[in-house]
């Protein structure tokens, strides 16, 4: 049983790594840092914007790495933030030009990359897979949250 769980858990941390990588091969490219890839991605299907708090939950992360992320973004000129009177926190973040440009870019690559990955599986076992793997988060979730039954 604990060899199911070091493969399980040694594969998903993996495959995370591994994405980081392609994240960082490709937003170097663009003269950035991997970790804004995944916020461009996310603001790019988001035009209208989105608060801070709004991308931790969306990102799954917690306040300070989205500070953190979100403030060197705008230093880059790659996001702009709207306040709500003098409430930053709350104003809305939204891509800038060089920002579209960027997340256009970004979401180009990751297609490819999807598509390479799943390029030997069939529509039948793609289905299956993230039926799966969205079945495994959410008990995952659960068991994070509500703890492990005893």
């Amino acid at each position: 049983m604990i060899n199911r769980f070091e493969q399980f858990s040694s594969t998903i941390f993996g495959i995370h790594r591994h994405i980081q990588r392609i994240e960082k091969n490709v937003m170097e490219t663009c003269g950035y840092k991997g970790a804004f890839a995944q916020y461009l991605v996310m603001l790019s299907q988001h035009p209208d914007g989105l608060t801070a708090a709004r991308i931790c939950e969306i990102c799954d992360k917690d306040k300070a790495a989205v500070s953190r992320i979100t403030n060197e973004m705008l230093e880059k000129g790659l996001i702009e933030r709207e306040t709500v009177g003098e409430r930053v926190y709350r104003g809305k973040l939204r891509l800038t030009d060089e920002g579209k440009r960027v997340a256009k870019y970004t979401c180009e690559k990751a297609l490819v990359a999807v598509m390479e990955v799943g390029k030997e599986m069939t529509e039948e076992e793609r289905a299956i897979f993230y039926d799966t793997l969205d079945r495994l988060s959410a008990k995952l979730q659960t068991l994070a949250d509500e703890g492990i039954p005893q």
